[in-house]
């Protein structure tokens, strides 16, 4: 894992936004995630997609990583940590949580985290219902602009296509952020990307070994 990151101040607070699909609250000492989708690869194998588990681990170390080089006290997930049903990857997860034992985990519920509760209050987790505020953020799954306040969220799996040279393109996840409101990348590899176009957001794509922020001279598609 080779970390890059990139440090804005928003909204008088400064975030880090990394290239390992997170992003770093320096005040709050709070790694923020989204969409790690638990469970989906063992979905896919129980209805004979041949999906291997190493997916779910490698996920999940590389979350380990983060927490353990921002020496992070928290964790806020914004919504769909998990996927489906109880299936074998819930186990997976749950024993991966024993070497966190005094982190702070918060999960506002996504449109996939159906699962009953008694799972999650198990393992330690605050569930925060839809919405979780913490001055001056509000952390939401799905996007809302508010004039009166700025959200964080996932749900989109933004992404960018970028032209390099004639007739070669590559897609990349990215976070997007405007002046209310900014999108997390899904923290699963195990998602599709949006790439339609950012519109009024800024974009910072990322890849397996670097980081940057659109100018808004790049081309976009």
């Amino acid at each position: 894992m080779t970390l890059k990151t990139i440090t804005k101040t928003i909204q008088h607070e400064e975030l880090v936004f990394t290239n390992q699909r997170a992003l770093f609250w320096k005040r709050e000492q709070s790694l923020i995630i989204s969409d790690l989708h638990i469970g989906k690869t063992a979905y896919f194998r129980k209805n004979g997609i041949a999906v291997p588990s190493k997916v779910l681990n490698d996920d999940l170390a590389r979350l380990g990583k983060m927490i353990t080089n921002f020496e992070a006290e928290n964790v806020i997930i914004v919504g769909d940590l998990l996927h489906a049903g109880n299936n074998t990857d819930l186990q997976i997860f749950a024993e991966w949580l024993k070497a966190f034992p005094n982190l702070q985990l918060r999960l506002i519920k996504g449109n996939h985290d159906t699962l009953k509760s008694t799972f999650l209050e198990g393992t330690g987790f605050e569930i925060c219902g839809e919405k979780l505020h913490i001055p001056p953020f509000t952390f939401i799954h799905i996007p809302e602009k508010w004039a009166d306040r700025f959200s964080i969220s996932g749900h989109l799996h933004p992404g960018v296509t970028l032209k390099l040279e004639r007739n070669k393109y590559v897609s990349l996840p990215c976070f997007r952020y405007s002046d209310n409101q900014l999108v997390l990348p899904a923290f699963s590899k195990f998602t599709g990307l949006d790439t339609k176009s950012c519109g009024d957001f800024h974009c910072i794509p990322f890849s397996e070994n670097l980081i940057f922020e659109m100018d808004g001279t790049d081309d976009v598609f």
